[in-house]
């Protein structure tokens, strides 16, 4: 049998085959290997660099804000020009002249054009105070451990989550300083108002309210440490398990805080506002852990992302144009608010409130002590009586015996 007439095989489309398949294994590689390098560790931004652009991002927000309002501002105008039915008030009581921005200011002697900011030493004093029994407070009964464990571990918690643990809770050691205070007339939108010195300005002063702003710095280590599990329940629940651990502190903040006061209706309390200008820094240092055996430590893309969600969290609640509303109780003076006094020794209000139960049920047990002691008394006081009754019988129906007598001798006296 001859072979010339076999064929030659082919192999050029194995080969073929066999190049596509190391070419795109080769390539999956190369993308994993820069995605790992630049993306996850790669080299994050300076805090300066990352700073400017939050500081950017929220004056733009800031400004757009202010813009709004004031395009709505002529529409507010025509509606408050409309006339208001009045109710109408009692001639008893007098009716003051219509109390104003300037007629504060101008009662007060203070110029918000000439006055030099204040240093703020003794309100440094109580915010000390006032923090360090907060501190102190906290320490008791790890009642903040607790609470801070409850609503980690709350209804809020996603599915790929397991139990949150808390590790570590550093409240710091030192305290906020406040600085530079100054008072400025604003508008109802918290809108800064002229300077006074046009004609537009010192009009405007009289339709708005006072805002105080001072300086805040604290430098301080503030730690919160958590540890949990990510779980993957795709295709079936607990497909693979995934260690955690993230440590947040605050190193340092600093920003301007705003204060004011928002006058109350016969419907409304009286409120206090405040919140943070958008020139506020916020620097945070966290450290991360990832995985069992063979561990991530400190992650750079995880870092940003934590610290990302923190500023937005922050942003959302506290910086203008958002603020914080706190009602404020009245100020008027009652008599179960008065202490001091017959008071000797003024003690914290948890345990007032420990010692108050205690004397209560003191007092019931010494009332009750008291009745059985009146009933016992009056028990013995009939048990005499009647006694004394019996003695009194028994005397008008016996025999007269002399003392010292002889037995049997018995004298009848008539």
């Amino acid at each position: 049998m001859s072979t010339s007439n076999i064929p030659p095989v082919r192999t050029e489309s194995s080969l073929s085959f066999t190049q596509g398949l190391l070419l795109g294994q080769i390539s999956i590689v190369l993308i994993l290997g820069a995605f790992i390098k630049f993306f996850i560790f790669g080299d994050p931004p300076s805090p300066d660099v990352t700073a400017a652009l939050r500081a950017t991002e929220r004056r733009s927000r800031t400004l757009a804000h202010k813009r709004s309002l004031l395009s709505l501002r002529s529409t507010a105008q025509r509606q408050a020009s409309q006339p208001l039915l009045n109710k109408k008030r009692s001639s008893v009581l007098r009716n003051p002249p219509p109390l104003t921005t300037g007629t504060i200011l101008s009662k007060t002697y203070y110029n918000v054009d000439s006055h030099q900011p204040e240093s703020l030493d003794w309100f440094n004093v109580l915010i000390a105070q006032t923090i360090a029994q907060f501190r102190s407070d906290a320490q008791h009964d790890d009642a903040i451990l607790t609470s801070l464990t409850n609503a980690l571990n709350g209804a809020s918690r996603p599915d790929f989550l397991d139990e949150i643990k808390v590790t570590e809770i550093s409240l710091g050691e030192d305290f906020p300083i406040f600085s530079n205070c100054r008072v400025i007339p604003v508008d109802e939108d918290g809108l800064s108002l002229g300077t006074g010195r046009g004609g537009e300005g010192g009009q405007g002063r009289d339709q708005g309210r006072l805002q105080a702003r001072m300086d805040v710095d604290l430098s301080d280590f503030i730690t919160l440490a958590l540890e949990t599990k990510l779980l993957l329940n795709y295709p079936k629940p607990l497909v693979a398990v995934l260690p955690v651990a993230l440590a947040v502190s605050v190193v340092r903040f600093s920003g301007t805080l705003s204060i004011s006061f928002i006058p109350g209706s016969p419907t409304n309390a009286t409120t206090l506002a405040f919140s943070f200008l958008d020139d506020y820094r916020l620097d945070l240092s966290i450290r991360s852990l990832v995985g069992s055996r063979s561990r991530l430590q400190d992650v750079p893309k995880i870092a940003q992302l934590v610290e990302a969600r923190l500023h937005t969290w922050f942003d959302e609640r506290c910086v203008e144009p958002r603020f914080q509303q706190i009602e404020l109780p009245s100020l008027w003076p009652r008599k179960k608010n008065t202490r001091g006094g017959d008071d000797t020794v003024s003690e914290p209000a948890s345990i007032s409130r420990a010692k108050g139960k205690e004397m209560k049920r003191d007092l019931r047990e010494e009332a009750r002590r008291e009745i059985e002691a009146e009933a016992r008394a009056k028990a013995d006081m009939e048990r005499i009586e009647q006694e004394g009754l019996r003695w009194r019988r028994r005397a008008r129906g016996e025999e007269y015996a002399m003392p010292g007598s002889m037995p049997g001798l018995n004298m009848n006296i008539t």
